[in-house]
């Protein structure tokens, strides 16, 4: 029987190395999508999973992503880490790259939750789960490029939850309140803590995605004990 596939859209060094590393030794077939496949060799090599060149602003990009994964196996649990951002003053902004920002952030989010759905509802299980930041809340100066496409994230993810959870699928929203350690950061004795364990961060999803449906959870935030929230 072929093993159960987890699918990371916006695969790169940090938090879904992490949650490759964690759902691989879990048994799970781990499919990881980006843009860039050439940078998850190392990754691929270490977790046995498939890198598939996706585009998440792209249709049937993301479409060739999930027939990929469905040649690995049945779909378990899907995870949108893909983020779009541009930063600056609003008269100044660039309305290419924040229609861009939107397009990979919002859109793409779309994109896989929905080709996620479909899959896990034949299935009759599963979890979509959704990488959002302190800006899914709350839009800082300067930062509509980055709010407008999580904003848009948290909406799709609130919808999803509440029409699939009736269907046996389990939707969740991750408020990431921090910056995440960068991989190969030297530990800074003089400031513990300061970031978010990418690792520590995964445990979290990993325990969402294994809860009874009882007591599932829709909306976790994460944060360093150190940040002022």
């Amino acid at each position: 029987m072929a093993a159960n596939v987890a699918v990371i859209a916006g695969a790169g060094s940090g938090l879904s190395a992490s949650l490759a590393r964690l759902l691989a030794k879990q048994g799970l077939r781990v499919v990881l999508a980006a843009r860039n496949v050439d940078k998850l060799a190392a990754l691929v090599k270490e977790t046995g999973a498939h890198a598939v060149e996706t585009d998440v602003s792209d249709a049937a990009s993301v479409e060739r992503l999930f027939e990929a994964a469905d040649n690995a196996g049945p779909l378990e649990i899907a995870v949108f880490n893909a983020s779009g951002r541009t930063r600056g003053p609003i008269a100044e902004l660039d309305p290419e790259a924040v229609k861009q920002a939107l397009l990979v952030g919002a859109y793409g989010g779309f994109l896989v939750g929905q080709q996620a759905a479909r899959r896990l509802l034949s299935r009759g299980s599963g979890s979509i789960l959704f990488t959002g930041a302190s800006a899914s809340l709350k839009g800082f100066s300067g930062s509509a490029g980055f709010a407008m496409p999580k904003f848009g994230l948290r909406g799709l993810a609130q919808s999803m939850a509440r029409e699939l959870g009736p269907k046996n699928i389990h939707v969740a929203h991750f408020i990431i309140d921090g910056q995440i350690e960068p991989s190969g950061q030297a530990p800074e004795p003089d400031r513990p803590d300061r970031r978010l364990s990418p690792d520590a961060i995964a445990e979290t999803y990993l325990s969402i995605h294994r809860q009874h449906r009882s007591a599932w959870s829709f909306e976790v935030d994460l944060r360093p004990w150190v940040e002022t929230f």
